[in-house]
């Protein structure tokens, strides 16, 4: 998908409210991630690609799958929050 398509665009406006439903700045998502703020700067921006391994570190920490990011069922309107993931089970 090119950097300058729409489903690109889409993809990054998704990253970006991701982290904002999570209630997280940029810069404590760079401290869970080890990155620079930067990282997730260019990340949103679309002047850094993400790979898949850096979308699941991401879900991983905003609380939502990777479909999330760039399934159009994922957003029941546009603006609408993400879909959550579960919280896993706790053992007995």
């Amino acid at each position: 998908m090119a950097r300058n398509s729409s489903e690109y665009a889409t993809f990054l406006r998704r990253l970006r409210r991701a982290r904002e439903d999570a209630g997280l700045s940029q810069t404590e998502v760079a401290r869970r991630l080890g990155k620079p703020q930067s990282y997730v700067s260019k990340c949103e921006s679309g002047e850094r690609r993400v790979d898949v391994i850096e979308l699941l570190a991401f879900g991983r920490i905003y609380g939502v799958p990777v479909g999330a990011f760039i399934e159009e069922r994922a957003y029941p309107r546009e603006g609408g929050p993400l879909r959550r993931v579960a919280e896993p089970r706790k053992r007995r």
